[in-house]
């Protein structure tokens, strides 16, 4: 007879949210919701900042890992600075980085922070293991995707709350609504409204700054568009123009996101490394290289051409807009072929 399957053990050490983040000589970011997890990684450094300005701060590739690179950057350095180890990839780490991690986690160095991106996955499992069973007396933060709209909702109410603000619940819904597809332009649609919104935030002011849904069916456009799915972006398209969307903001989508796939097209590092390079956002980087399979150089270029073409078209220096912007998609949908 089979024996049954041996029940999941808890973890011995905290597990916390991303917005419960604290310092400690070891912290695992786990969970799929990049967004959450590169926030959690800001407010640390942040915090340990806050507490030293003299923090250095060093990046690793745990998919690029060679030997001996953790020891060096956790040595004490000539001065005595606390030192801050962000290490992505851990869900692709290469076999020294396992067994020098674990080795590390014996004994983990004075004044050090050591912060593990493990994005999801069973790469690593004997490493996530022995953290999470108390080796190196660390802490998790769990980064779960949010698959509920009322997660979403309770997500958008929190950013407002954080910052004493007040907001409707039909603007609340409203905009939750629009930005559902996306978690980090969410965010940044709740920071638009904090920075430029100075009165209570009503479905009007929702209306104002996001009128028929403009921003998010701009994004929706782009991202169908950029996939090679024409058809569907053109009926998508068409909705939006019918809900009283402006081409103008429509092209912007398009151009904010295929500057970005230009600018990560060719090159090499990790996502914390060339976010800091071209001043993104780490979840930007990755977005960006899942947007460009299927791209090549040529056809980027023809389609960033283009874009110049129906901007200016779509102010006013061509006679049909829509013309412009369904053009605009064909060729993009065919990346750069059409």
């Amino acid at each position: 007879m089979a024996g049954k399957a041996a029940p999941k053990v808890a973890a011995a050490i905290p597990q916390l949210g991303w917005s419960k983040v604290r310092p400690a000589r070891v912290v695992l970011v786990s969970g799929t919701e990049d967004f959450f997890a590169d926030r959690a990684i800001r407010m640390l450094r942040d915090t340990l900042r806050a507490e030293d300005p003299s923090l250095e701060i060093s990046d690793l590739e745990a998919d690029a890992y060679g030997p001996g690179e953790l020891i060096t950057l956790a040595s004490p350095s000539l001065f005595g600075e606390p030192r801050m180890i962000r290490v992505t990839g851990v869900e692709k780490c290469t076999d020294a980085f396992i067994a020098e991690t674990l080795a590390y986690l014996e004994s983990p160095a004075d004044d050090t922070y050591l912060v593990l991106r493990h994005a999801g996955g069973v790469r690593g499992k004997k490493l996530l293991d022995a953290i999470r069973g108390g080796l190196g007396n660390g802490i998790e933060i769990v980064c779960a995707e949010l698959k509920k709209d009322s997660d979403k909702l309770d997500f958008a109410a929190a950013e407002f709350a954080a910052e004493g603000r007040r907001i409707t619940g039909g603007a609340l819904r409203a905009l939750t609504s629009a930005f559902a597809d996306d978690l980090a332009e969410l965010a940044a649609a709740c920071q638009q409204l904090l920075a430029d919104a100075s009165e209570e935030i009503t479905e009007a002011t929702v209306e104002k700054y996001y009128s028929g849904r403009v921003e998010t069916n701009a994004f929706r456009v782009a991202d169908i568009a950029i996939a090679g799915r024409y058809g569907e972006a053109l009926i998508l398209l068409r909705h939006a123009l019918a809900a009283g969307a402006d081409p103008v903001p429509i092209v912007a989508a398009f151009a904010s996101k295929l500057r970005t796939m230009a600018k990560i097209a060719g090159s090499r590092g990790g996502s914390g490394q060339l976010a800091q390079q071209f001043g993104l956002a780490p979840w930007q980087v990755d977005r960006a290289r899942r947007d460009l399979q299927g791209w090549d150089d040529a056809g980027l270029g023809r389609c960033i051409e283009l874009l110049a073409e129906t901007d200016a078209a779509v102010k006013g220096g061509g006679r049909d807009p829509v013309f412009a912007l369904e053009r605009m998609i064909g060729v993009i949908s065919a990346r750069g072929e059409g």
